[in-house]
């Protein structure tokens, strides 16, 4: 079997009309597995006896011509820091090493229910802090496009899998970019939905008013599939909300009226992603979309924003990776304030240490006001330049990444690997939802579709449009 951009609908027509079984499909996907990922790298465990036994399960669904539903026998994977019952969950650090989650993260339990068969687990930045995929404690993903690459992060995994044809979907989490960059370097669809439209239950926090799961996908089509599936509200989840009704019409796309902020085509951004971004933008006005410059005045504050908010959320999220509770725990230490120093400075990367320590510094006392709720007040501008946008406008187009993808150890400079993410950072900020979309088939260069809060419909209709033209 030649497994090449299988999409959902292709997958499951094969599924239905018997040219391969669900069982021979997982089976063909871990042997290309086996082929490739020894370069590629995506993958940090594999779920063989988990997907085997859900393959048995479409295969006799097939047999009994039951409805194989939206995701039934598609095979994809999982971001690790989203738990999977039985099966390790590292969020690619050391202190995680040996741990088994103990039960499904909600999304794991809606693709399960749904019938989608999970290959396995995909690197990953340790605890979802970098832009490259090269804070991983066990391995540095390369970007299937160009192996000299690096895939970009954190979700780098989940993005290079989909791109390598090792999955035909898979799910990572965004909290400042880490799906929209991932996606947008290595030519897939990446959506980060609105704050609250997907559980967090089961997924390891890392800045939690910021955090979210979305889908990657070959096409924007699959990206819809895979978003119906896992959106909704959750009892085990407080922040989780149940989808507003959305007021866009599939017959309205060609009359929506397309921002493009000014200030994301300032200094810094890369000529060429520049010119491809200007093509998109043409393309979409010919189609009959109306585009209009708009400002974001508050966009130059975003990434400082960013930067004070989510170390304070992860110095408070990661202060229960002790070395007593769960995890690593040094067998060295004589004092119980020895366990806490030597689990957590072994247990923990150059990356982790570096944002626990600042955000621990912006919490402290006297300097809690002076940063952590200025920047909290900036915040709320940030989301009220957008409110006035969407007075004006429908959606917002921006490119996704202001460079294009980066060598290995190019962005040694953390501040330089920070820049990378300045233009999916303000959505996060926002809690709005956003696509990267490629600007042309396997393309490392993505565009960048904002949308009004729970209005995720607007993307999808836009993004199957531009893939059309």
């Amino acid at each position: 079997m030649e497994i090449k951009n299988f999409t959902i609908k292709q997958t499951q027509k094969g599924l239905k009309e018997k040219e391969f079984s669900a069982t021979e499909l997982v089976q063909n996907y871990y042997k290309k597995i086996s082929e490739i990922d020894p370069v590629i790298k995506a993958y940090l465990s594999l779920t063989d006896e988990l997907a085997l036994a859900q393959a048995k399960i479409i295969d006799e669904k097939i047999a009994h011509n039951e409805d194989l539903g939206m995701i039934g026998g598609i095979p994809l994977a999982i971001k690790d820091n989203m738990l999977v019952k039985n099966f390790s969950c590292t969020a690619g650090s050391k202190i995680l090493e040996n741990y088994l989650a103990p039960y499904d993260a909600t999304v794991v339990e809606k693709i399960k229910k749904a019938g989608g068969i999970i290959l396995g687990k995909t690197n990953m930045d340790e605890f979802a802090m970098g832009s490259s995929t090269e804070n991983s404690a066990y391995q540095q993903t390369k970007n299937p496009r160009d192996l000299d690459l690096v895939p970009g992060g954190s979700s780098g995994g989940s993005a290079a899998a989909v791109a390598a044809d090792l999955c035909v979907g898979s799910f990572g989490s965004d909290t400042g970019g880490s799906i929209r960059q991932p996606a947008s370097f290595c030519g897939v669809v990446g959506l980060k939905p609105t704050y609250g439209a997907v559980s967090r239950y089961g997924l390891m926090a890392m800045a939690s008013s910021l955090d979210q799961i979305g889908p990657f996908a070959k096409t924007v089509e699959d990206a819809e599939i895979l978003f119906d599936v896992i959106k909704g509200k959750d009892p085990l989840d407080s922040t989780s909300v149940e989808e507003k009704d959305s007021r866009f019409k599939i017959q309205d796309s060609r009359s929506l009226k397309i921002g493009v902020p000014k200030e994301y085509f300032a200094e810094g951004l890369n000529q060429e992603v520049k010119e491809e971004i200007e093509k998109v933008i043409k393309k979409l006005e010919k189609a009959g979309l109306k585009i209009e410059e708009i400002s974001l005045p508050s966009t130059d504050y975003a990434l400082a924003v960013y930067y004070i908010i989510m170390p304070a959320e992860v110095s408070s999220n990661l202060a229960r990776y002790d070395g007593i509770r769960y995890g690593l725990s040094s067998d060295q230490a004589q004092k119980l304030e020895d366990v806490y120093r030597q689990t957590r400075g072994t247990g923990f990367g150059k990356e982790v240490r570096r944002r626990i320590m600042l955000g621990t510094y912006i919490l402290s006392h006297g300097y809690y006001d002076a940063y952590y709720i200025k920047a909290q007040k900036v915040r709320t501008k940030i989301t009220e330049d957008f409110k006035k946008a969407y007075e004006k406008v429908d959606l917002i187009l921006t490119p996704t990444s202001p460079i294009k993808p980066f060598r290995f150890g190019e962005k040694s400079d953390p501040l330089a690997m920070y820049l990378s993410d300045i233009y999916t950072v303000p959505v996060n900020i926002a809690g709005l939802p956003a696509i990267s979309i490629p600007v042309k088939p396997e393309s490392t260069i993505g565009f960048q579709l904002i949308a009004p809060w729970f209005q995720e419909k607007s993307l999808f209709e836009v993004g199957k449009l531009y893939e059309k033209l």
